[in-house]
């Protein structure tokens, strides 16, 4: 199961460098590559508003 980043996404940048496999893409809410995602948590430990969580 891969994570997703929900429309709370403030864009801060905060989740980027933090995932191991770079599948985050910057936008005006961050995206994340279902398909590349490694479902680590990474994301969403440094996520600010809880944005980013497990589909």
């Amino acid at each position: 199961m891969a994570h997703k980043i929900s429309d709370d996404c403030i864009a801060c940048g905060a989740c980027k460098p933090e995932c191991p496999v770079d599948c985050i893409s910057e936008g005006d809410i961050y995206s994340i590559d279902a398909s590349a995602c490694i479902d680590c948590g990474s994301c969403s430990a440094v996520c600010p508003t809880g944005a980013a969580q497990p589909e």
